[in-house]
């Protein structure tokens, strides 16, 4: 079971829960002593604390939005603290600002519920679209912090899957509204990726098959041969898939057609 498999509320209830411990864990890299001035490797415009700033912005911003139920995009100017504390270099003001920003947009997600109506760039205008694109926002930048500090990370197998999911629906939505955005280049006949994740617990279906046609992109869970296969751990599947890990290194391999893996990767973006 995935959180896209439950009823409305509660899975949005399940977004909200993740959100706090993404955030949790994330304080928790601010937190460990990690070098708040090193260069993020898997987003090299911007060090650890950039990052983290850019990461908590977001979630404020996402948090007017919702709360005042905007009927277009808020500017980024209007969101109050949205560049972070005044001090830099400080986890302990980092930590704080952080934890702020959380409580916040909590609360804000819990009182709209998932069908409160909201501006969204996506297919979707609810808070509840954004509590499920928060959620994985952190999860992935939760990633790059955890790489560039050296440390361990995880993450639930029915988040991965489902972030997984996400990506997969935006650039279906990117195909449909930007016709010449670098991802039209992937349509064409006869081609196709299959990702497989060997470690995902009975009750999570973790493989995915993504047809690239004339149409353009289409997808379904399951396992079926494609042209090229992604194998290996989902945590590990997923960083590769968002760009965070060399899909051929550690324990992922790469089975078929590695030229068109590198040519989706390359072309499969969105901001």
């Amino acid at each position: 079971m995935t959180p896209r498999t439950r009823e409305p509320q509660a899975r949005h209830d399940r977004y909200c829960a993740e959100i706090e411990h993404q955030l949790r864990q994330l304080r928790d890299v601010v937190t460990s002593g990690a070098d708040l001035s090193a260069t993020v490797p898997t987003c090299p415009d911007w060090t650890l604390e950039q990052l983290v700033r850019h990461t908590g912005g977001s979630l404020r911003w996402v948090e007017l939005n919702v709360r005042t139920r905007a009927e277009e995009e808020v500017p980024e100017e209007r969101v109050p603290l949205y560049d972070g504390p005044d001090k830099q270099g400080d986890p302990a003001e980092l930590d704080a600002w952080l934890a702020r920003t959380g409580e916040e947009l909590l609360a804000t997600l819990r009182e709209a519920g998932p069908g409160a109506p909201v501006w969204s760039w996506g297919w979707e205008r609810t808070a509840g679209f954004w509590a499920r694109r928060m959620t994985h926002e952190l999860v992935v930048h939760r990633a790059d912090a955890t790489l560039a500090a050296g440390l361990p990370y995880e993450v639930a197998p029915e988040i991965a899957a489902d972030a997984i999911d996400e990506w997969l629906e935006i650039v279906e939505f990117v195909q449909r509204t930007e016709p010449h955005d670098a991802a039209a280049e992937l349509r064409g006949p006869g081609r196709s990726i299959h990702l497989h994740a060997t470690d995902a617990p009975v009750d999570v279906t973790a493989e995915w098959f993504i047809d690239l046609t004339e149409e353009g992109v289409r997808w379904r869970r399951g396992h079926e041969k494609a042209t090229v296969a992604l194998r290996g751990p989902l945590t590990e599947v997923l960083l590769a898939f968002y760009r965070r890990l060399p899909p051929d290194g550690g324990r992922l391999e790469v089975l078929g057609d590695r030229e068109l893996l590198d040519f989706w990767l390359e072309r499969a973006t969105f901001g």
